[in-house]
């Protein structure tokens, strides 16, 4: 049996819900999916860097020429596109395109510095060697959980993350022992992450243009993400990309 005061309590709580339902107004905001410009902007950072480091172009001050395309498209334009990806609520790009784009931002200024005989460069410092070094263990470390998180998601960015923090690794530990030939071929794995990531954005960018899949992502199956949110929901807006 219901006491008296429990029931004016839920008639209380449905008249209240009857009444914020019809005095509530709802502002469409869609979001295209962020992951495209920042997987665009990982992909174009990672092959130049990546190439650069595997030998298979450029002298010692090439870097002093890239920083500035790294510092602005693979670091703001990627940071930007995990700041936006809060409003696609999604925590993974946020994590990943927030972390790499503050990562070459920093790298970006970095090259600015020794352009400018402020810092030395990585090649005849092993300071700067150790430091950047230590950069890629964090790095490393988070993208291998970015990584495992992908699964959830598709079978592309999974894959993109992975060879990106294997590439991280093998950097990681090139410059902390250091090991310097190990370095070039983990350039070659950042190349072969890039390519990977350059497939991903254009498979999410011709999806939401064609409105059907043209490219496989091999999405996840099984896994369901319900907010808790207003029960008649939030037109204009989803969770992830």
């Amino acid at each position: 049996m219901t006491h008296p005061n429990a029931e004016t309590s839920m008639a209380q709580n449905g008249q209240n819900a009857s009444f914020w339902r019809s005095h509530t107004q709802i502002y469409l905001q869609p979001v295209a999916a962020p992951s495209i410009l920042g997987l665009y902007g990982l992909a174009a950072a990672l092959f130049i860097v990546g190439a650069n480091l595997a030998g298979w172009y450029g002298t010692a001050v090439t870097p002093l020429v890239l920083f500035p395309f790294v510092l602005f498209f693979g670091g703001l334009a990627q940071f930007l596109a995990g700041m936006w990806s809060y409003r696609a609520r999604d925590g993974l790009a946020t994590a990943m395109h927030g972390m790499w784009g503050s990562f070459w931002i920093a790298y970006g200024i970095y090259w600015l510095f020794v352009a400018m005989t402020v810092l030395p460069p990585i090649s005849v410092s092993r300071t700067a060697m150790l430091g950047v070094g230590y950069w890629f263990i964090v790095l490393a470390a988070i993208t291998w959980v970015g990584a495992l998180a992908a699964l959830a998601r598709h079978l592309a960015l999974a894959v993109t993350l992975a060879v990106l923090a294997a590439g991280s690794t093998i950097l990681a530990i090139g410059w902390t022992w250091p090991v310097a030939s190990i370095v070039r071929p983990a350039g070659d794995v950042l190349v072969a992450a890039a390519v990977i990531a350059f497939y991903a954005a254009s498979a999410l960018m011709l999806e939401g243009s064609f409105r059907r899949p043209l490219l496989p992502l091999d999405r996840a199956r099984g896994v369901r993400a319900e907010p808790i949110q207003y029960e008649l929901g939030e037109p204009g807006v989803k969770v992830g990309q």
